[in-house]
């Protein structure tokens, strides 16, 4: 008598965990590889910049909890510009609906997205409460008043403290992992590759004086390319060859 085999749907490809060591002139190629993939849609990136900073400035002219709720709501949204550079190497066309779609992703992933956040956001406010005795997350705070060594200080450290959680997104959004191997992945590739991501800072630091000195302006520019060069880092550290698929929320 013959059996029908049992099938079975195929395992998911395994995660990509464990970082390799990369020369430090690649931070310089991830900036490149940001631009090829920006230049590609420009229009698109522009427009989820933009939605990202309005969310953000939106939420934290609320009163009372505004600040915090900006600090939760906007680094989802500014996930719209990761899934972006996953879509448009893919060569497909990436849509402002991207900003939202990260909402639609398991908790465990929107948890390790707004944790990895709050840790850039939180070295921050200590930064500003230490160098210019500023509360951050008070109603009414912003950085835009204080004086521009303490704004540079404030966001050196902010991007330091952002280096060794940078990966979580990726890992998280695009491969499924649990929050804790996000987070043990994102620090062993920044205990390798220190130096790399130190230059790769230092670029990004001048992008956002960049965004400063134009009073905004120029954050529609600084944060794609800091998607994008992210998206590429993280694929050249951690061996991804293919551009990843996006995620399929559940109906």
């Amino acid at each position: 008598m013959n059996e029908t085999p049992l099938s079975f749907a195929p395992p998911p490809p395994p995660a990509h965990l464990h970082p390799r060591i990369v020369p430090w002139r690649h931070a310089f190629a991830w900036y490149e590889d940001a631009m090829r993939l920006f230049k590609r849609a420009p229009a698109t990136w522009a427009a989820l910049a933009v939605v990202t900073i309005v969310a953000e400035l939106a939420l934290k002219a609320l009163p009372v909890a505004g600040p915090l709720l900006g600090e939760i709501v906007a680094p989802i949204v500014a996930c719209g510009m990761i899934l972006a550079a996953a879509a448009v190497d893919r060569g497909e066309a990436p849509s402002l609906a991207l900003a939202l779609r990260a909402f639609r992703a398991p908790f465990r992933a929107i948890f390790a997205i707004v944790a990895s956040a709050l840790t850039t956001s939180a070295a921050e406010a200590i930064a500003a409460w230490w160098i210019a005795g500023a509360n951050l997350l008070a109603p009414g705070g912003a950085v835009a008043d204080l004086t521009a060594p303490a704004i540079a200080g404030i966001y050196t450290i902010g991007m330091l403290a952002s280096l060794p959680v940078m990966f979580v997104a990726f890992h998280v959004l695009f491969e499924h992992v649990p929050p804790g191997a996000a987070f043990a992945a994102s620090w062993n590739a920044f205990a390798l590759n220190t130096v790399p991501l130190l230059v790769y800072s230092a670029a990004s630091l001048a992008l956002l004086a960049f965004g400063v000195v134009t009073m905004g302006l120029g954050l529609v520019l600084a944060l794609p390319l800091w998607a994008a060069s992210g998206y590429a880092a993280w694929k050249d550290i951690f061996g991804v060859r293919d551009a990843p698929a996006l995620f399929s929320p559940p109906a």
